[in-house]
């Protein structure tokens, strides 16, 4: 068991920095990661090499960006588990927290007073016919494809959703040579529009930006606004799109005309959902808030939730991007120091003073992109009976309305009614949708429709995994009972 000050659960934009900050002020700190390297999707790690025939990528500054954290990370006194799939945290009776993982090498474990999640997002995919063939992907994937890959996601790609990931995956798709039939996006050019001030308060965001917007303009790609995928289609895999407006609400508009595209790959993703996954673990106290992506831990200034000794950070406490993430992972590694008395009251407000400011210059622009990406109202109300919302367990839009037909008003009782949830993914893919649909036959009340209980294991792990290596010898066998 490595015991240590401070556990940080996640290695992306405020993982990391709050692990470097923690241990700068003193704490001995262990960065629990489950990919092969720090960045999180933002600054993903790229692979060692290009494959043969796709030129690689250009070094963006979201690239160099990464390859200066990975640096400064391995230049610290920071402890740093990477390929570690954490599967257990629980909070021991003597107190604390202890953190249970699957590394390369078998099980590992560590206990510490203080813990920081930082467990990112989830990518929302609303369900539509089709849209389980071979073919489509999420945005999320097609950046890793593309980021850390160097491979293209088709060649004939749709790229479909909301928020600005659209832009730029089909950038990237079109900087790489590919083509992309269409930018389909749910947000209409008002809503974008009424963005618009908060994005200007980001000037270099706002440029590159609108050097993607250039880049599709100059390729001709059409740029539905919005509208959205009403089906994918294909024999064993996707061959055609059809597409259609939206209302007000986010629904498909009664007698919109269809459009159909034929594709080969849709990239598609309507928006995030936090990954709050150790704060609803733990039983920390949680709120619905539709502008931060849905169902966030309550937290104070410094990212501390209800329980003593949990900080939650990142997108996993409600989106707000990149930047603010670097910021508020800043703070709560910090205030970890404070709390274990490394830092005194004035070295503590002068080191987060200027975290502070820029969290509150950010939070304009934040806004702006998480409104964009929000669940609109009426975006499940479509949802034809016999399209799969639960993937893992085969389970459809009609499925879940017979549950509530028969009795379960909550989503633990649709799960126990259905098998919804129950899946490897554990409800990430299904469980935002799933509950919106509730909520919707509810009436709209989402904190009614509620949230799985978090539950172990975190992560599917093999048992394999868990048992390590070891030999027959290595068995300890107790001696014979006294007869």
């Amino acid at each position: 068991m490595r015991r240590c000050d401070l556990i940080v659960l996640g290695a992306g934009p405020a993982g990391a920095e709050a692990a470097l900050a923690a241990s700068g002020a003193g704490l001995d700190v262990v960065l629990v990661e489950e990919a092969a390297a720090a960045g999180g999707q933002v600054w993903r790690a790229p692979a060692a090499a290009s494959p043969p025939g796709l030129d690689p990528f250009p070094a963006e500054a979201e690239a160099r960006a990464g390859a200066a954290l990975r640096a400064r990370l391995a230049a610290s006194p920071v402890e740093s588990w990477f390929g570690a799939r954490a599967w257990s945290v629980i909070r021991p009776a003597e107190g604390g927290f202890r953190l249970d993982a699957a590394g390369p090498e078998g099980p590992l474990a560590c206990a510490a007073p203080r813990l920081v999640a930082a467990t990112g997002a989830v990518e929302r995919v609303i369900p539509f016919p089709g849209w389980t063939l071979p073919g489509v992907i999420g945005l999320a994937a097609a950046t890793v494809l593309l980021k850390a890959q160097g491979v293209l996601p088709g060649q004939r790609v749709v790229v479909a959703g909301c928020g600005p990931l659209l832009a730029a995956v089909a950038a990237k798709i079109l900087a790489a040579g590919g083509e992309v039939v269409a930018v389909v996006d749910r947000a209409a050019p008002a809503e974008w529009l009424a963005a618009s001030r908060a994005l200007a308060s980001r000037p270099r965001l706002l440029a590159r930006g609108l050097g993607w917007a250039l880049r599709i303009a100059g390729r001709r790609v059409p740029v539905h606004f919005a509208h959205a995928v009403r089906a994918a289609e294909g024999d064993e895999a996707l061959r055609r799109l059809r597409i259609a407006p939206l209302d007000a609400s986010g629904g498909f508009a009664p007698g919109g005309a269809e459009r159909v595209l034929e594709a080969d790959a849709l990239c598609i993703g309507d928006g995030l959902v936090p990954g709050a996954e150790i704060p609803r673990l733990l039983r920390a106290r949680l709120r619905f808030d539709r502008a931060l992506g849905g169902w966030v831990p309550e937290l104070d200034a410094e990212g501390r939730t209800s329980l003593p000794g949990l900080f939650a950070v990142g997108d996993g406490a409600g989106l707000r991007g990149q930047a603010p993430a670097v910021h508020a992972g800043r703070i709560a590694g910090l205030a970890a120091a404070q709390e274990a008395g490394r830092l005194d009251a004035a070295a503590f407000a002068a080191a987060t003073a200027p975290e502070r400011a820029a969290l509150a210059g950010l939070a304009p622009f934040a806004a702006a992109m998480a409104g964009l990406m929000a669940l609109r109202p009426g975006a499940v109300r479509d949802i034809a009976p016999e399209t799969v919302i639960c993937r893992c367990e085969d389970v459809t839009r009609g499925m879940l309305d017979a549950a509530f037909d028969e009795g379960a008003r909550e989503v633990n009782q649709v799960k126990h009614f259905t098998r919804c949830g129950m899946g490897p993914c554990q409800g990430r893919s299904c469980g935002d949708v799933a509950a919106e649909i509730i909520a919707a036959r509810l009436g709209g009340a989402r904190e009614a429709a509620g949230f799985w209980t978090g539950r172990p294991p975190l992560r599917p792990v093999p048992l394999a995994d868990l048992l390590g290596e070891f030999d027959y010898a290595d068995i300890p066998i107790p001696a014979p009972a006294p007869l």
